[in-house]
């Protein structure tokens, strides 16, 4: 019953976004070059997707291979990523990863998960980003809507993010692996707020645990 109902849930929201040109996997698809895809992730961590848009526009403009971005001193690579914060922090990690990626990869982003984590800088979310969209693979990239929302409306008990992609692994079809993190950051953005959901008018509320709990008391 409750593979009927997630499957119902993901057709109305797939519907439900159909139209919207706001989806924060397509910012960072970059022609699918898998080296790109993956520096924009790294920068988009705690920046907004407009933000992180800009820079990467500005970025590859300029660099295009690890080895380019290994070249840019670290002052002007500062400078390019100063607005999506962290830039200290992320200068660092970017030069990291590109110089595993020249010493380990000759240069080329790895095709597999545990590839990928095992480079310094790169975590879950990050990989299952990479091997979604650059390598048109089945996985599942959680991000703080990906977690919040399937607690919230009761399709898992769970505590962190590493633990909710265990757990929908499980429970969610296959086929909707590609579009999940997409249609979930939509609609934690625009309708399944963290603090004021607009419950209102949210496409899904039939199948929502937390506005069917309210109901009934």
């Amino acid at each position: 019953m409750k593979n009927q109902t997630i499957s119902k849930v993901m057709e109305t929201l797939k519907k439900y976004f159909k139209k919207s040109d706001r989806t924060t996997l397509n910012s960072m698809r970059h022609n699918g070059d898998p080296f790109k895809i993956l520096i924009g992730c790294l920068l988009s961590l705690r920046a907004r997707d407009e933000t992180t848009n800009k820079i990467t526009e500005t970025l590859f403009k300029k660099i295009s291979t690890p080895q380019e971005l290994l070249n840019i001193p670290d002052k002007k690579l500062k400078n390019i990523i100063f607005s999506t914060g962290h830039y200290n922090k992320k200068s660092q990690a970017l030069k990291s990863v590109s110089k595993e990626l020249i010493t380990r990869f000759r240069g080329k982003v790895p095709s597999t998960k545990q590839k990928l984590i095992s480079i310094k800088h790169i975590g879950p979310k990050t990989a299952n980003i990479v091997l979604n969209i650059a390598y048109n693979k089945p996985y599942l990239p959680i991000d703080t809507h990906c977690h919040r929302i399937p607690n919230r409306i009761g399709w898992i008990k769970t505590k962190n993010p590493e633990k909710t992609e265990k757990e929908l692994e499980k429970i969610l079809p296959k086929k909707y692996w590609m579009k999940f993190n997409e249609l979930f950051v939509l609609f934690g953005k625009s309708i399944c707020l963290p603090l004021s959901p607009k419950c209102s008018i949210c496409p899904i509320n039939e199948s929502c645990q937390k506005i069917n709990v309210t109901k009934s008391r």
